[in-house]
């Protein structure tokens, strides 16, 4: 590492606040392929705002695409009705220009060649950088933001969250087709967007001096202009005094959002709690953490995930199940107990990559049917 630093300041949150982004998909109400008409649904919705002044549509690499964003909320319950509001205003916006709107991983069926950029400098200079890999990124996600009261807890907090990466993505996966082809993955998009120099797993830094000396090194060799350029899994977000995590595929319905949002929220704040106790943080070896990502890429939840730094085994949704049980005082202290338990109706009905695929098997393989359900799925 450099002996030189960049100093970084983190806000701070004095609460376990939560926030949550969530990009969604614009598609042709007649083809089901994307609608590249971003900048007419924004024009419709206008300046829309929460209660804290947080935008709540703002605008993606892609004009195919619109990110929601809530305000800063102390409650899973309240973000996920926040974003429930600005998504009702998307689709008014969106409706008359024969829109619907659609959230997984990826899309079916659609060419990546015929999606049209959003122009900025970030947006430029990001394309120009990375060529045909950013021009490929045909990809959504969930973002969700959980504040932390110091940055001396940041990194421990980080790198023990990546033991349950593989929990997050199994659960979250929802990108198994690519331009009509059913890839073999469950998330297709968590190992694309890997591709992009600045994504992928955080580095699992002792400190937020290393990180400082990271984002130091980083600047100074133009990697990136602004921490916002580092697109990690899961990054610090000084800027709210959060802890950001990246891991998910778009969430297909409101009730798996909030799930798995509850779970996100409920993992920090334990092992906040368990760090202001006192306790070690377990974390995995970098290669472990590195495994268990692609095995839950590829298998989803029937991923087999290496679990401790002894290297045993356990079958993803058989650990996930005793981390629902552990976490369950904790949800009930941030009041998303019946969220957090609804976490487990997710294995027993099918993640949304398993019920695209059955759409496709019950339909000959005809991806539009797949887009079909998706769509309804995100209207209930």
């Amino acid at each position: 590492m450099a002996g030189a630093f960049e100093s970084v300041s983190f806000r701070g949150s004095p609460r376990p606040t939560i926030g949550i982004e969530w990009e969604i998909a614009l598609v042709d109400k007649v083809t089901r392929d994307l609608s590249n008409t971003a900048s007419a649904v924004f024009d419709a919705v206008g300046d829309l705002r929460a209660h804290d002044g947080t935008q709540q549509v703002t605008k993606e690499l892609l004009r195919n695409t619109v990110e929601l964003v809530t305000g800063v909320h102390d409650t899973v319950g309240g973000a996920v009705e926040d974003l429930h509001g600005t998504m009702n205003a998307v689709r008014r916006a969106a409706d008359p220009l024969g829109v619907d709107l659609f959230c997984a991983g990826t899309h079916p069926f659609a060419a990546w060649s015929a999606q049209q950029l959003t122009r900025s400098p970030h947006y430029d200079e990001l394309i120009e950088r990375t060529q045909w890999w950013g021009r490929q990124m045909l990809i959504w996600g969930v973002h969700v933001h959980v504040g932390v009261s110091h940055r001396d807890k940041v990194f421990p907090i980080l790198n023990s969250l990546l033991l349950s990466y593989p929990h997050l993505l199994a659960l979250s996966a929802s990108s198994p087709m690519w331009s009509g082809d059913d890839t073999g993955y469950a998330s297709n998009r968590a190992l694309m967007f890997q591709q992009l120099p600045t994504a992928g797993l955080p580095f699992q830094f002792e400190n937020w001096r290393q990180f400082e000396g990271f984002v130091h090194d980083q600047m100074k060799t133009g990697v990136f202009e602004q921490l916002g350029g580092m697109h990690w899994d899961i990054r610090p977000a000084p800027k709210w005094g959060t802890i950001e995590v990246r891991v998910c595929d778009g969430l297909s319905s409101r009730a798996e959002l909030a799930s798995v949002a509850a779970l996100i929220h409920c993992l920090i704040v334990d092992l906040d709690q368990r760090l202001e106790n006192g306790e070690q943080l377990p974390t995995l070896p970098p290669w472990h953490v590195q495994e268990n990502k692609w095995r839950a890429a590829r298998y989803g939840l029937d991923a087999i995930v290496i679990v401790d730094d002894a290297s045993n085994e356990r079958l993803v949704t058989d650990d996930l199940m005793d981390l629902l049980t552990r976490l369950e005082p904790t949800a009930k202290r941030l009041g998303c107990a019946d969220e957090l338990a609804s976490v487990a109706d997710i294995p027993r009905h099918g993640a949304s990559y398993q019920r695209q695929r059955r759409v496709a098997a019950q339909t000959q393989g005809d991806m539009v049917a797949v887009v079909d359900a998706l769509v309804r799925e995100l209207d209930q």
